[in-house]
């Protein structure tokens, strides 16, 4: 046995989008331990439900994070509208549907590049987030902002898509898919990605389950969980499977997310032909009084919202359970017995979104 050092990494580091800390314990260059430190970027925005009413809320949680800023909103709408007893149109569920899909698509297409930017490949990033630029384009068009959308309210969705931009949504997205397999077939038929990829950072089904692991994480060891098919937003309407992968390695999980980014452009299509008329929104009165506990799914897992209200237009608490904080616990696993070189790709593949984790 090697004698033991600790090696850091982070809070900065070129590989992470956001700070996080990790005491690596090393003998030679094998990991033998990794302990974590968070906290540099908390914010504080559960409490303040306690300065902004119910209604203004909605665009702080969309401010939980830039990359799933719309779900955020969703997941508090739905938790307030389920305290509430409000029905929203179903237009309005099938364009929270559309604008959800294309949430996940816009994430995973840039964690694609993130993870050929971890492995030097460059032009792979490149072409990986100049297909993102198109779905970004299609935010900006339908909501006006390419990050914070604020269209999503209790009660409903403030912007509607009329049938022209409908079909040209789809016709951009056909475009998109060809783009996709062409990226796509490098991500999972390159020997250079598959050697910094296959067998590396294996977590397997047993592990992933005890650990409480969400997400294509999870999916990737062949958990079957995948909070739409609970039925919220339209997902009820729409005919689909979790994407699942046995092998528990970072090939895997990025097979997952590949897959859920053409499994999107399908639901999208699905929400298109089903879309009803009608209106997006109704009127909200009063003020919520309980409780209630919401579970949807974000492009990282499941989201858990917890929210107590007491009557008056100001919550008593907020509580947002993100994936990144249920998936730190598998990456502590698979980072145990792996090269010193291979913890980059490592952190990235459990896509961590740290300013989720801390709000």
């Amino acid at each position: 046995m090697g004698k033991r050092t600790v090696v850091p990494f982070g809070p900065q580091h070129p590989v992470l989008p956001e700070p996080i800390h990790l005491d690596l314990v090393l003998e030679d260059e094998t990991v033998v331990e990794a302990i974590p430190r968070i906290g540099y970027i908390h914010r504080g925005l559960e409490k303040l439900v306690e300065k902004k009413d119910f209604m203004q809320y909605t665009y702080v949680a969309e401010r939980i994070c830039g990359i799933c800023s719309f779900m955020h909103g969703m997941g508090y709408c739905m938790t307030i509208e389920s305290i509430m007893n409000v029905e929203i149109p179903e237009r309005a569920k099938f364009l929270r549907t559309i604008w959800a899909e294309l949430s996940r698509m816009h994430s995973h297409t840039l964690w694609l590049g993130l993870l050929a930017d971890a492995f030097g490949f460059e032009s792979l990033f490149m072409h990986s987030w100049k297909i993102r630029e198109q779905i970004l384009d299609i935010f900006e068009e339908t909501t006006g902002g390419r990050v914070i959308f604020s269209v999503c309210d209790v009660g409903g969705v403030r912007k509607d898509i009329n049938a022209e931009t409908l079909t040209k949504i789809v016709t951009i997205l056909n475009k998109v898919e060809k783009e996709l397999k062409e990226l796509t077939d490098v991500f999972l038929n390159d020997s250079s990605v598959k050697s910094r990829t296959k067998g590396v950072g294996v977590l397997t089904k047993e592990q992933a389950y005890d650990l409480g692991a969400a997400g294509p994480m999870a999916r990737a060891s062949g958990v079957e969980a995948d909070m739409r098919c609970q039925g919220y937003a339209a997902y009820d309407k729409l005919k689909f499977k979790p994407i699942i992968d046995t092998a528990g390695d970072s090939y895997a999980r990025t097979s997952v997310r590949i897959g859920e980014i053409f499994q999107s452009i399908d639901l999208i299509r699905q929400c298109v032909e089903l879309i009803p008329e009608g209106d997006i929104k109704v009127k909200v009165t009063g003020n919520p009084s309980g409780e209630y506990f919401t579970r949807i799914e974000q492009p990282r897992g499941e989201v858990v919202y917890y929210a107590k209200a007491n009557g008056s237009k100001f919550l008593d608490r907020l509580r947002v359970r993100t994936p990144t904080f249920a998936n730190v616990p598998s990456l502590l696993e698979t980072l145990k017995g792996c090269d010193l070189a291979d913890v980059p790709i490592l952190v990235l593949t459990i896509d961590p979104c740290i300013s989720c984790t801390e709000r």
